[in-house]
């Protein structure tokens, strides 16, 4: 099949998702998609937002944010705006408006108490600045309830996650803090229950700027420690003085950069480092996913 043929192929499943979403059958889907799994604060946000290009169109704060799948289509185009499957017809073209959208959605199904919801939100960003993508940003992984929480909503977000990232049409973004100790990765504990070979995880590192001094992640990106087939992508989102200081994602990306190429741990493979590499990747693995997907269904 050729660029045309993908072209053509990636709407289609968008659509597909789409249809299926609307009659509450996302989680017994069995289409390409790449699943976002991670701990709480891992910085799962940061690295969807620097895909998109956009400040702040997810919502932050602490305690569980993410508490429905919020599946994120990315799709090329010249023009800039937003969709939501359940706002048919109507074009968000200011950010802030999809983040506010994002929480009221959330709230009118898990109410105000920080509950989850294994039914998802659609939402489809069209960019010039994004890859074609279809991503899902899945509720960070917790082991406390606070609030008014069920007593096992750690058991809840594991039954949800494992709903999808089980299907083999699902690649595994799993996203750990470089400052936490990777052997105990919530992330990569689960992507392993599902994928013991490490064929379909992609391990990412975030907070790589946030190491103690002296200490470096240079291991865990060579792949040496804790290895997956696919092996591991460092990147360095925005801090928290960045982030409410609005700073542009252009300027972030250029800092990120110049990180890699300035780091004497990182240097050696700072072009398989950072935000753009990690987009490409996950492009060209979402391209042959799809395509693997498409002649499945022929045979």
């Amino acid at each position: 099949m050729g660029n045309r043929g993908m072209e053509d192929l990636i709407p289609l499943i968008n659509k597909l998702q789409d249809a299926f979403s609307s009659i509450g059958q996302t989680c017994n889907l069995d289409l390409p998609q790449i699943a976002v799994v991670g701990g709480q604060s891992a910085g799962k946000s940061s690295v969807l937002e620097n895909f998109v290009g956009r400040l702040d169109f997810l919502p932050r704060g602490s305690g569980i944010v993410t508490r429905r799948p919020l599946i994120l289509q990315l799709v090329n185009s010249k023009a800039e705006y937003a969709e939501f499957l359940h706002c048919k017809g109507r074009k968000f073209v200011d950010f802030e408006e999809v983040r506010l959208e994002i929480e009221a959605e959330t709230d009118r199904l898990t109410g105000s108490n920080k509950g989850i919801s294994p039914i998802p939100i659609n939402l489809r960003v069209y960019s010039p600045n994004v890859l074609n993508l279809t991503l899902i940003d899945l509720p960070g992984m917790t082991k406390v309830a606070v609030g008014d929480q069920p007593h096992d909503i750690e058991h809840q977000i594991r039954d949800m996650l494992m709903q999808f990232i089980t299907k083999e049409s699902c690649l595994v973004l799993a996203v750990t803090p470089a400052n936490s100790d990777l052997a105990n990765s919530d992330a990569l504990k689960i992507a392993k229950e599902v994928d013991p070979q490490g064929l379909r995880t992609i391990g990412v590192i975030t907070k790589l700027d946030l190491m103690d001094e002296g200490t470096d992640a240079r291991d865990i990106l060579e792949n040496k420690l804790l290895p997956l087939r696919r092996g591991y992508i460092g990147v360095v989102n925005r801090s928290q003085k960045d982030i409410d200081g609005k700073k542009d994602i252009r300027v972030a990306l250029a800092a990120e950069r110049k990180f890699f190429l300035s780091h004497p741990a990182y240097r050696h493979i700072a072009e398989r480092m950072g935000t753009p590499h990690l987009q490409k990747l996950l492009n060209q693995l979402f391209f042959a996913l799809c395509l693997r997907w498409s002649l499945m269904r022929r045979s």
